[in-house]
């Protein structure tokens, strides 16, 4: 049995307003580095942290939404959106950052980290992790 567990990084909550989407996303970056088994799940008002266009000057803080495309170079490229998440919300997957890996296992071709899920199809996937974290 491997010693690895699967981390799950569940994101609930809007970009902005508080520190949750921030600290999500640099735990994700840190775990990623120490090999651990990453995915993420947004879901909710979570979806809009992964919205293209983002644009915080008029709060005046820093956008970190760009930090996402990075989540290929970690080796994370699992990343579950929930399909009625984005539909309560008139979004969808069009409207995302298009969050992509090389898979070294395909010649280094260019796929796709977001996988679209239905509600009961998500409930699923969380049943089997290890470890789940919610911000």
């Amino acid at each position: 049995m491997s010693d690895i567990k699967k981390f799950m990084y569940v994101n609930r909550r809007a970009p902005y307003g508080t520190v949750y989407a921030w600290e999500s996303l640099e735990v994700v970056l840190i775990g990623a580095a120490f090999d651990q088994q990453v995915s993420l799940a947004f879901l909710d008002d979570g979806v809009y942290q992964i919205t293209k266009g983002q644009d915080t000057t008029q709060l005046g803080i820093k956008n970190f939404s760009p930090t996402f495309s990075a989540l290929g170079d970690y080796g994370i490229t699992n990343i579950f959106v929930e399909k009625e998440s984005l539909e309560k919300r008139g979004l969808t997957v069009a409207d995302l950052i298009p969050l992509k890996y090389e898979d070294e296992n395909d010649n280094y071709a260019e796929k796709d980290s977001i996988k679209l899920v239905s509600a009961s199809d998500l409930v699923k996937v969380l049943e089997e992790q290890d470890v789940l974290l919610n911000f």
